[in-house]
């Protein structure tokens, strides 16, 4: 185990650049060092912590291996080399992009098959007609397996997709799948279907850390990336209230109410987003205007829920 927090991001493609972006948008931009073909990097903002370069698959293996201590990859790439249990990575943080659902896809000219139940019947349908199990061709074995057994369905094979998993069915080599989609338009224009239960995982990018005993050092690292990140979050739902006049004793609980927090003078109030309209309504009426709105970069918090169940996780460490 390094002496030092490892954290591995995409090397590539649309999520790397979106992991980028998120990262610099939370003050922790991420810069390649070693040159264009190289896989390490490092945040300036952050120098204490190792950053390597990685496939989503390659993050995902290591994570369950304990050879890095955070990453970030998606969550069916995660489950499927890292699968559930006690032991599995601990998801940080879903970051709100690399949005996918994992599902059971089958013919449109299969009109009366709609569930998970009808595909069981057309399993017992090719088991009698045909003297084989039903094919369900798929790159994520372990998801489809851990899906159809909660569902009581056994009498299937499933294919190894070398290539496009859409087209299986179309070229005689499966009867349905099991794959990855995102508008679903892929599907359509292989002649298939999502079947109404057959959402196997809404999946997105996420942060994870690995299962096991953690220095204090790392943890301290831990908590330099995610106290800024959690911060920018925070602020995205969070307006700052100026007031030209201190808010009274009503209004200040009236405030309190709609989820706002007063500066000790009662003249400043970080506002949730959502209840701005109202807020200002209430300064208003109490004669605190002019009041002006901002929308602040960072609202850093002692502990917050992200950062509690993070470090609840991990023995022996509680963060200040």
């Amino acid at each position: 185990m390094s002496a030092r927090l490892i954290l591995a991001v995409p090397s590539k493609g649309r999520l790397q650049e979106q992991t980028a972006a998120f990262f610099a948008d939370s003050g922790l931009a991420i810069s390649q060092t070693g040159g264009a073909r190289g896989y390490g990097a490092r945040i300036s903002a952050a120098p204490e912590i190792e950053v390597r370069l990685a496939s989503a698959g390659d993050i995902a293996r290591a994570l369950a291996d304990g050879e890095i201590d955070l990453g970030v990859t998606g969550e069916d790439v995660l489950r499927e080399a890292a699968g559930g249990g006690p032991a599995a990575p601990i998801r940080v943080k879903p970051l709100g992009f690399g949005g996918a659902d994992l599902v059971v896809g089958v013919s449109t000219a299969w009109l009366d098959v709609e569930t998970v139940a009808d595909l069981i019947a057309v399993a017992a349908e090719v088991r009698l007609s045909h003297g084989r199990p039903l094919r369900i061709a798929t790159k994520y074995h372990r998801q489809a397996r851990d899906f159809f057994a909660g569902h009581g369905f056994a009498d299937y094979r499933l294919v190894d997709s070398a290539g496009a998993t859409e087209g299986a069915p179309a070229a005689g080599a499966a009867d349905a799948i099991v794959d990855i989609t995102t508008t679903g338009a892929t599907l359509s224009a292989n002649g298939l279907k999502i079947l109404s239960d057959g959402v196997i995982l809404k999946s997105q990018a996420c942060l994870f850390a690995r299962h096991g005993a953690w220095s204090a050092a790392q943890k301290a690292a831990a908590l330099a990336l995610l106290h800024p990140i959690e911060a920018r979050a925070a602020a995205k739902a969070t307006r700052l209230l100026s007031a030209a006049r201190p808010a009274p004793k009503a209004a200040l609980a009236q405030l309190a109410a709609l989820g706002c927090r007063s500066s000790d003078d009662g003249r400043q109030f970080h506002c949730p987003s959502g209840q701005l309209s109202a807020a200002v309504t209430v300064l208003q009426t109490h004669a605190c205007a002019p009041i002006s709105v901002a929308a602040p970069d960072f609202v850093f918090q002692d502990a917050t829920e992200v950062l509690q169940e993070f470090f609840s996780a991990l023995d022996d460490f509680t963060p200040a």
